[in-house]
């Protein structure tokens, strides 16, 4: 199976491995169907430093039947009598996403949303986006699956509620049209507990399907959606509200604008400091060496000919002269001149042993 490390989308980004981490507000409908709303999201996700926002789109007729659209929904989080009314209450029209997809571009952000339905992925592929979505739910939907896939357009795909055998099957699905895929480990639970996210699975779908892996987040904090990105997740979606406390079932699992903006500074601080792959010692370290690191001084005054035993030494900051490293090298040493109380131990006041000699002058 080719591995495939990274996708690059129509503008130019990369998302993948060794690719800065692509964060994704998910606005989703927390804009309650009200336009001026999703425009002031927009807004805020950018001014958190996202590089995405993403919508949602649902025609009701073909998303559901008869008897789904005319359910009672009378709960406090309703928008309508039944449940078709409520969800019409929440879309925005396809003329008022592309205006929203206009303006998230001229703030330098990728807009793209999920189709639940297939009159609804038309629309979505009328705006010209340069990446799609598939939801958790959608995952098994096999016909609609091969209809975003036939659009050649790269796909994220989430994988809450699903099998690895569900995955297969969506996986193998998008391939036969192209490979353009980035997966994301989700938990579909609204909010997720920390105990149930999983976030090695993130290894385990790599291992599997040699895809980009990235991370989408329902938990109600922001510390599992950081660590993702520690672990190489390539995208990070969380959804996006502009309060909590809003009529709804998604804004709890929802970040304000506050939240966004921290767990992004988080995760480029992560990123940062995931850079440096090897040990190494900096020059700032070394400056510090030397005012807190020790060396070896004199305990007592002592004669030209005297032979050091540990009695005759101790250890002492700054670090100027030699480190107690070569502790073992200097007991036994016989001292070429006088020296006092706490001077530092120097190689050229020692006569060592020929072994011992070799060893410290390369040291």
């Amino acid at each position: 199976m080719t591995n495939k490390d990274f996708i690059t989308l129509r503008s130019g980004i990369s998302i993948g491995r060794r690719r800065p981490c692509f964060i994704v507000a998910e606005i989703g409908n927390n804009h309650q169907g009200e336009f001026d709303v999703a425009r002031r999201m927009i807004d805020e996700a950018a001014a958190a430093g996202v590089q995405a926002v993403k919508f949602q789109k649902r025609d009701m007729e073909a998303l559901l039947t008869r008897e789904g659209r005319a359910a009672p929904y009378t709960g406090r989080n309703s928008f309508g009598p039944t449940y078709g009314e409520h969800r019409n209450a929440l879309e925005l029209s396809i003329d008022q996403m592309a205006r929203l997809k206009e303006y998230s571009e001229s703030l330098g952000l990728v807009f793209f949303a999920s189709a639940w339905d297939d009159p609804s992925l038309a629309q979505v592929l009328d705006l010209d986006v340069e990446l799609l979505k598939i939801c958790s739910a959608d995952l098994v939907n096999v016909p609609l699956v091969r209809k975003y896939a036939r659009s050649r357009i790269p796909i994220i795909l989430s994988t809450g509620m699903s099998t690895l055998e569900d995955i297969d099957v969506a996986v193998g699905e998008i391939r036969a049209w192209h490979n353009d895929v980035i997966l994301l480990h989700c938990n579909s639970t609204y909010p997720c507990p920390e105990d149930q996210i999983g976030l090695p699975v993130m290894d385990a779908l790599r291992d599997r399907y040699h895809l980009p892996v990235g991370y989408s987040g329902h938990e109600k904090g922001i510390g599992p959606s950081v660590g993702a990105a520690a672990l190489g997740a390539c995208v990070v979606e969380r959804h996006f509200t502009l309060d909590k406390t809003l009529k709804g079932t998604d804004h709890q699992a929802s970040l304000e604008p506050a939240e966004l903006a921290a767990m992004v500074s988080m995760i480029r601080e992560v990123e940062r400091a995931m850079g440096v792959k090897g040990k190494k010692v900096f020059p700032e370290e070394q400056a510090a060496a030397k005012k807190l690191r020790k060396c070896i001084v004199f305990s007592r005054d002592l004669p030209a000919g005297h032979i050091l035993a540990e009695a005759d030494l101790t250890t002492r900051s700054p670090r100027v002269g030699v480190s107690p490293v070569h502790w073992d090298e200097v007991i036994g040493a016989t001292l070429n001149r006088p020296v006092k109380h706490e001077e530092p131990v120097q190689w050229d006041a020692l006569s060592l042993g020929q072994a011992e000699c070799v060893g410290a002058a390369t040291s």
